[in-house]
């Protein structure tokens, strides 16, 4: 039994550190922002929409389309490629010569972004018995945010000690773990609902159930798996699964306008206008990295205690003080070391709401035969958002003032505290056909 139980350990931890190289590339590109913009000469609109928002582009398809080969070619294979993505957007990115080149390659690392993003959280909520998933799958969310403060630390670290071409080894350090994750990935076993969909191997899904919860009713839990496979013939977007594609849609949006990328991708950017020194940016950003990674580990502790709801509507509260805070802190010319708390507060806010929550609920509520789809386009709505507001940073920055732009994400945070207590379902300690039962 013990052996059983470390076997599902290795699973979740494996399959997470997709997650920690999806935090990692997505803001390693925070040091180099400011260096290959002066390198290359590129206009703020050029750089916005080639340079930073390129890899999220790539995310939105990845997430768009990654649901494919999670149905086709199974979780595990998927997994193992997402690591071949991210190995070959590290070497090529590093190694660009111009801005075009660059971009391709950090365009291929966000397809690995996009295809984690639904690949992972359906594997981990999968193979996790119902007590322990909200833990389990925010383990991937964990190590997102491990992966955003080993980058921030990183940058700071490269920085100090490489000179002028810092920024190619701060995105090609990124090799050292993709490479680690693609060996690793090749011991873990396929879902078991997977295979059940299958109908691979039946004898050995049943076995891999019977570890995965050897207290449950396993003749039970099949009964129900094959319920769900068998009554569910209607096409993704046919009507039957509206209120889960609405949640789904909404926890994402909300996720972006929150304005989480906005700070995490430009924080040297926002720490200078509050008047810190560009020598000391990037100092600034590493408590940001810190708060986020204390905050998830609370937040994982406490959703299958408090569940999703209650979570989402303490980081909303957290949000509409912490971004007021940042708003009143341009606006008062308190500025400076001021904003870094604020900013700090509103990642923590973010980390035990939004952060813990996201992608356990999106892999929640959808059933087994269209939950790939239903993660590729919650993910995938999380992207979509996520790149244009990227893409459209350097450009908003020079035509409003911080004050307005916060301003604008606290009457977003304040609509979904509204969405939160009047709409979101809690799913917390449900078999995930319990909740497909539940959700019509």
């Amino acid at each position: 039994m013990q052996g059983n139980i470390q076997g599902i350990r290795y699973s979740v931890i494996t399959v997470a550190l997709a997650g920690f190289l999806f935090g990692f590339d997505t803001i390693v590109i925070s040091g180099a922002d400011l260096p290959i913009q002066k390198l290359w000469n590129t206009g703020d609109w050029f750089h916005g929409v080639f340079i930073m928002s390129m890899a999220l582009w790539g995310t939105v398809f990845g997430a768009l389309l990654g649901g494919i080969p999670c149905d086709k070619f199974g979780r595990k294979t998927t997994l193992f490629w997402i690591g071949i993505l991210y190995l070959t957007s590290a070497i090529g990115s590093a190694l660009a010569t111009d801005p075009y080149f660059f971009s391709f390659f950090r365009f291929i690392g966000g397809l690995g972004v996009g295809a984690s993003s639904v690949a992972a959280p359906i594997y981990i909520s999968e193979i996790a018995p119902a007590k322990k998933r909200g833990k389990l799958v925010a383990t991937y969310q964990f190590n997102i945010v491990f992966g955003i403060f080993v980058a921030f630390f990183s940058n700071y670290q490269i920085g100090l000690y490489m000179g002028a071409n810092a920024w190619r080894w701060m995105l090609g350090v990124e090799a050292i773990p993709a490479a680690l994750y693609c060996m690793m990935i090749l011991c873990v076993p396929n879902s078991p609902r997977w295979l059940f969909l299958n109908g691979n191997d039946e004898t050995r899904a049943r076995s891999l159930l019977q570890q995965l919860d050897p207290d449950g009713d396993i003749e039970e839990r099949i009964a129900l798996i094959k319920k769900s496979i068998l009554s569910k013939k209607s096409s993704f977007f046919s009507g039957q699964h509206s209120k889960p594609i609405m949640l789904a849609f909404l926890i994402a949006f909300f996720n972006q306008v929150s304005g989480i990328n906005f700070i995490l991708y430009y924080a040297p950017r926002i720490f200078e206008a509050a008047g810190i020194d560009q020598s000391n940016t990037l100092v600034a950003s590493i408590p940001i990295g810190a708060v986020n990674l204390i905050f998830t580990l609370l937040g994982m502790n406490l959703i299958d205690r408090m569940g999703r709801r209650q979570l989402m509507t303490i980081g909303s509260i957290g949000y509409i003080i912490t971004l007021l805070g940042v708003a009143w802190s341009f606006y008062s010319g308190a500025g400076g070391w001021l904003v870094v708390f604020f900013v700090s507060a509103f990642v923590g806010a973010h980390a035990i709401g939004q952060g813990a929550v996201i992608w356990v609920f999106i892999s929640e509520i959808f059933p087994n035969t269209v939950r790939a789809n239903g993660m590729s386009l919650g993910s995938g709505t999380h992207w979509v958002f996520a790149a244009i507001i990227t893409m459209i940073t350097p450009a908003v920055l020079s035509a409003f003032s911080p004050v307005a732009i916060f301003l604008f994400f606290t009457v977003m945070m304040f609509l979904q505290l509204v969405w939160v207590r009047t709409r979101m379902p809690e799913t917390k300690g449900k078999k995930l056909e319990e909740i497909e039962l539940e959700l019509g």
